[in-house]
């Protein structure tokens, strides 16, 4: 059984959540949103998104973190910002001895819906679907990081992460 951290990289609203793989099996075992006050300096926000997700590797003990890769093609300001936060998540990971590996948002629908262009109600449901929840996961942004988690622990970046520590062993 392996334990994948999923992320949902922003600085206002940070999205994680963590599935337990086993086998064909895939269950959610949390899910949130780390939330930061606007006005705050950035880099508070930052710390506080650093400390937070540090307890959250601290109690789940994930072998894996999973982050969805950050994309915008035209507000250069908002990719910068969700870098940093996507950094400062990496950063924690990194800390806690937890291996990162990036999947672009079009991967992660691909993984989850069998589309890459699938709509966020949609990655919604089927994250739900796939994990037998008895309602639809929210906020958005949690959805997004159960989505992201899937993505890993459901196919390539599971064999990805067994290449790895096979590799480490040898």
């Amino acid at each position: 059984m392996q334990v994948v951290m999923g992320i949902d990289p922003g600085a206002a609203n940070l999205g994680f959540g963590i599935v337990r793989v086993g086998g064909n099996r895939m269950v959610a075992l949390d899910g949130g949103v780390v939330e930061t006050r606007a006005g705050v300096p950035m880099e508070r926000r930052l710390q506080q998104i650093h400390a937070e997700l540090s307890e959250l590797l601290a109690w789940h003990e994930p072998a894996a973190m999973a982050v969805e890769d950050v994309f915008f093609g035209k507000n250069a300001q908002t990719a910068m910002t969700v870098g940093r936060a996507s950094g400062v998540a990496m950063l924690a990971a990194a800390q806690a001895g937890v291996e990162c590996f990036s999947y672009t948002p079009q991967a992660i629908k691909m993984a989850v819906c069998g589309s890459g262009a699938a709509g966020k109600k949609q990655v919604q449901r089927m994250v739900g679907t796939l994990l037998a929840l008895p309602e639809l996961p929210t906020p958005d942004h949690a959805a997004d990081a159960l989505a992201v988690a899937i993505c890993h622990g459901g196919g390539a970046g599971r064999r990805e992460a067994a290449a790895l520590a096979q590799g480490a062993a040898r």
